[in-house]
Order: structure tokens, then sequence, then C-alpha cells
């Protein structure tokens, strides 16, 4: 009998440490991958913008400063929020920031997380047009997350939400979608064309080229 009540007492409390080392391994996780996307995202990133050319110089004096119209869910940030079944980002990720907003009287979590290099981006391609954020989610939630991008640099000042939604053809480039890769690029693999196209003075004159043969950066 009293070895029997040794060997639970010896159970539980081999159970009791398996449980604790497991809690303190989950935790561990948690901010080592949080550790991981912060050095993702705020990584030295290197495109340099040189002086322009006298040529270049002239040649943008004689176009207009054109306005670039930035998607926002899964092109710069991916987000679920509270009761979402199935994320589509990895359990135990966690989000670059979270947002508590009201809809419908009900107050409701969004777990944003920044697509890497969105900052970079958005700091270089604001030197070279007036930019645009769009999004058909609702305006509580499209402004409160283009406010955390802008990041009070007033570079994100021009918006447009769901109401504001009409179908037209589009001078668009195609990007893939962004759920959760740390070590997508494909907001730098956008960043010499953009660089390029602000000395057209048509850019259809170049997105209509091989329309069929665009593949998604």
């Amino acid at each position: 009998m009293v070895d029997m009540i040794k060997t639970r007492q010896c159970l539980l409390g081999v159970r009791t440490f398996l449980g604790v080392t497991s809690r303190i391994w989950s935790f561990f996780l948690y901010i080592l991958r949080k550790h991981i996307r912060t050095v993702i995202q705020y990584q030295t990133v290197r495109y340099d913008i040189l002086p322009l050319s006298p040529i270049s110089r002239n040649r943008l004096n004689t176009v207009k400063r054109k306005i670039l119209v930035l998607d926002l869910d899964e092109t710069l940030i991916h987000s679920h929020h509270d009761g979402v079944l199935r994320p589509t980002v990895r359990p135990g990720t966690p989000p670059d920031f979270i947002l508590k907003v009201v809809i419908d009287k009900h107050p409701v979590r969004f777990f944003v997380h920044k697509r890497p290099h969105v900052d970079f981006f958005l700091e270089v391609v604001s030197q070279w047009y007036e930019l645009v954020v769009f999004t058909a989610s609702m305006e509580i939630y499209g402004s409160a997350v283009a406010d955390k991008l802008d990041n009070n640099k007033g570079i994100l000042k021009r918006r447009y939400y769901r109401q504001h939604c009409t179908l037209d053809s589009d001078n668009a480039i195609p990007i893939k979608s962004w759920f959760s890769d740390p070590s997508d690029t494909a907001l730098l693999n956008l960043l010499p064309m953009l660089d390029a196209l602000r000395f057209t003075a048509d850019v259809r004159s170049v997105l209509s080229r091989n329309l069929h043969q665009h593949r998604l950066w």
C-alpha cells in the first residue's frame, strides 16, 4: 500500500514536472518566433536611392507626380480576428500589433501581421509617389491599420474603404497574396519597377505590354 502511494506521488510529480516544462518550452518558442519576426521585419535592406542625373531630373519635371494605390489586406498586412476557426497564420505566431474595435456594438480583436519589409517599402515609395491605401474592409478596421502603418509619418493620408468600391478596370501590378511567410520579398521585388514607372508619362504604355504574361511578384 505504501509503495502504491509512493508510486502515485512519483507519477504525479513527473506529470507536474512535464506540464511545467511544456509550458516553459511553449513560452520560449513564442518569444523566439516573435524575435525572429522582428529581425526579419527590420533587418537592414539595401535598395540604394542614388542622386538623379540631370537627364533623369529633367524627365521627372516633365511628368506629373503619380498616385500609387496600395491594397491593404494580404498585400501590406494579413490579419485575423477573434472567432476565426482556421487562421492562416501558424498557431503561436505573435502578431505585430493587436487592434480592438467595436463592430455592431460588439468588441472585436484583430491580430495584425505586417508583410516582411513593408515599413521600408512604404518609406521608399512615399518619396516617389503620392500614396493611397485601399481596403474592401470596413473603415473602422482599415483606418486603424493604416494609422499603425503610417506611424505618424503622414504618408498614408488618403484612404478608401468598402463604401468606396466600384468595379472597374485598373492599371494594376499583380502581387502574390501574403499570409504568413517570413521569408517573403515580394514588396522588395516591386521597387525596381516602381522606380522606373515614375519616369513614364503613361504607365499603361508599360503595364499593358504582354499583359497575359505578367507574373505575380
